[in-house]
């Protein structure tokens, strides 16, 4: 076994760890179950990735979201590590290989999407895979009380049952303790442990304002405070269309949403990160895996449907330590769109099977075929042919998502992948008897060599065409053609949103809709909404405080820095002003002892003169002679 700090050296160049990192790591290493709760930039990803590294065997991280997936696998690959991940839009053939490398050794982390787990595929190859860790990230959404409810996260516990032996540890960054509670017994954790890291955070000032003019505050904000920002709105014209207000203004801006082709999308990430473009206005799905410690204000131009996901959005800011600012402009229509979208995002049931039949008729599926088959989406093109409006159907297919039917992954950009599934003698025949195809083969061999034989790898084909000096169009028809032959496997790139059916199709007039359980996620919604409108309004309570006692975090400690505990500074100063022109008179007389001090400004409360002496002494103004007292600065 590994030591965890040799591992983390290694591999993430860091000599120490990140406050209950390594509290959380020996946990799982002694093999309790471990619950991990980090709030956003807390390092969560550290906490199962460096024990998967400390224990022999392969360690299967279940998370439900792609763009993460990839992201985590991408970094670790940087690293040296062996990592993959398998997630809709792969072919069989594909992940038939990943799966062989996993028993074969030559993977140490394999990335599932929740659904996959109970898959025919899986399961048959389950038990010749060494499993040491299950790392099932984003827990909460085991939990009906959670923000992010996934039925598929429900077979974990089945799965988990078929590699008893591994180490177990679930990890996410805001529960209440209801879900913490589901978690645990949701996953039968034994004997387990759970850590949480406090909600505060010191570095950063929340501060909400009602505006009816937001563009105005917002233009304020940016204007007094300097440095890297993200403000996010809630569709993607809005992004486009305040983005353009903060130009006219020079305020540099570009605007990014998962609707832009990925190499755009990429290109503006890349110049917000390297600080080209100093404010990015985007949809929430902007932020998930980017490492970005410089940002000095996150500001929502629309009010989540969550404190969970606002906690998670504004937690984006400051996380080199440095002053960082969340602030959220509302006016009252918004707090009324949100219980709007309450009800209307809780449809008849009937409306729910109407539009499982249309997607199946869109997609042209047949009943009792294409269990977890993957569909390219487009809302807009779908709403079009099939007479939706894009609200309600996305509301649809959510719920249709709740029910475990159907899964929707948002934009993800997947590139084209190529296998050569054949020895390198065949190969050399083939390019003998098949010249035109020579110069493609030999490009791809001399850019990856021998990983083409024992993998799928990623390649860029305007790349092989630039060196071929053939047109991009003819290489794809070329892959395509040679795919056919079965020389290589070529899976072309994607770049748009999936529709998956995670169970065979139905009939859409007899599929079983859980009411009570509608009911129940109605109610969780609604208590959601009535937290994030309490937040919104509250004048009477320090922000920070409002987050750690939503998430059960007992503190009696105001942050100091929100609005709220700003305007209470502000209240006092007149007093404190007072105190400390007594002080500094007494202190002009003669050096003075302290408790010499609090008998003589004896009008003050003892405890009041003490913190102005601490402030007085932080600016310089008084200071402690060599015999204690305390005298001039």
């Amino acid at each position: 076994m590994g030591n965890p700090v040799d591992v983390l050296q290694k591999y993430w160049g860091y000599n120490s760890f990140r406050p209950l990192q390594e509290d959380i790591i020996n946990s799982v290493l002694d093999g309790r179950d471990t619950l991990a709760l980090l709030p956003t930039g807390g390092g969560k990803s550290i906490c199962f990735q460096v024990p998967g590294m400390c224990v022999d065997g392969l360690c299967i991280v279940v998370s439900p979201l792609i763009a993460l997936m990839k992201d985590q696998v991408n970094q670790l690959v940087k690293r040296g590590i062996k990592a993959t991940s398998i997630h809709s839009g792969m072919r069989y053939r594909e992940i038939d290989l990943v799966l062989d490398n996993c028993i074969n050794g030559g993977t140490k982390f394999l990335y599932l999407s929740p659904e996959r787990l109970k898959t025919e595929v899986i399961l048959e190859r389950i038990d010749r895979m060494n499993v040491s860790l299950l790392a099932v990230d984003e827990a909460h959404c085991i939990s009906q009380w959670g923000y992010d409810f996934r039925p598929p996260y429900l077979e974990i516990n089945v799965f988990k049952k078929l590699i008893p032996e591994s180490k177990l540890i679930a990890l996410t960054a805001t529960a209440t303790k209801n879900v913490k509670q589901d978690i645990i017994e949701k996953l039968e954790m034994q004997n387990e442990r759970v850590f949480q890291k406090s909600f505060r955070r010191d570095n950063l000032s929340y501060s909400v304002f009602r505006k009816e003019n937001k563009d105005h505050k917002l233009i304020e904000i940016l204007t007094k405070v300097p440095g890297s920002s993200v403000v996010y709105a809630r569709n993607r014209k809005k992004t486009k269309s305040i983005a353009e207000v903060l130009n006219k203004h020079k305020i540099s801006a570009d605007y990014y949403h998962a609707g832009l082709p990925n190499e755009l999308r990429n290109k503006k990430q890349e110049q917000w990160i390297s600080n080209k473009t100093r404010v990015m206005v985007a949809t929430n799905a902007f932020g998930m895996g980017i490492d970005k410690p410089d940002v000095r204000t996150v500001i929502h131009m629309d009010v989540p449907d969550s404190l969970e996901n606002y906690y998670q959005e504004a937690g984006r800011a400051g996380r080199d330590e440095k002053k960082a600012y969340a602030v959220l402009l509302y006016n009252q229509g918004d707090l009324k769109e949100l219980k709007d979208h309450l009800e209307m995002s809780f449809p008849p049931v009937n409306e729910i099977k109407r539009m499982y039949q249309a997607l199946a008729n869109f997609f042209k599926v047949a009943v009792g075929s294409n269990e977890l088959e993957s569909y390219d989406f487009d809302i807009e093109t779908f709403c079009k042919a099939m007479n939706y409006k894009p609200f309600d159907a996305f509301n649809l297919i959510k719920k249709l998502e709740d029910e475990g039917l159907l899964q929707l992954n948002q934009s993800f950009f997947q590139p084209s992948t190529i296998h050569i599934p054949i020895n390198k003698s065949d190969l050399y025949k083939y390019e003998v008897e098949n010249a035109r195809f020579e110069p493609i083969l030999k490009v791809l061999l001399r850019l990856h060599g021998g990983d083409l034989f024992s993998g799928f790898v990623n390649i860029h084909e305007n790349q092989v065409a630039r060196l071929v000096k053939q047109p991009q169009n003819q290489i794809e028809k070329s892959l395509t053609f040679m795919d056919k032959e079965g020389v290589l496997h070529y899976t072309p790139k994607k770049d748009s949103p999936q529709i998956m059916f995670l169970t065979p199709r139905q009939d859409a007039g007899k599929i079983s809709i859980d009411t009570e359980q509608i009911s129940a996620r109605k109610k969780v919604k609604s208590e959601q909404i009535s937290a994030i409108t309490f937040y919104s309004l509250s004048l009477s309570g320090c922000r920070t405080r409002i987050f750690q006692e939503y998430f059960d975090e007992e503190t009696y400690e105001n942050c100091g820095v929100c609005d709220f505990c700003v305007r209470q500074k502000q209240v006092t100063t007149g007093n404190n002003s007072l105190i400390e022109k007594a002080i500094l008179a007494e202190v002009k007389k003669s050096d003075i002892a302290i408790d010499e001090l609090t008998l003589k400004v004896n009008s003050h409360k003892e405890e009041d003169v003490i913190e102005a002496v601490r402030r007085l002494l932080d600016d310089g103004i008084l200071k402690y002679s060599e015999f204690g007292k305390l005298e001039n600065g």
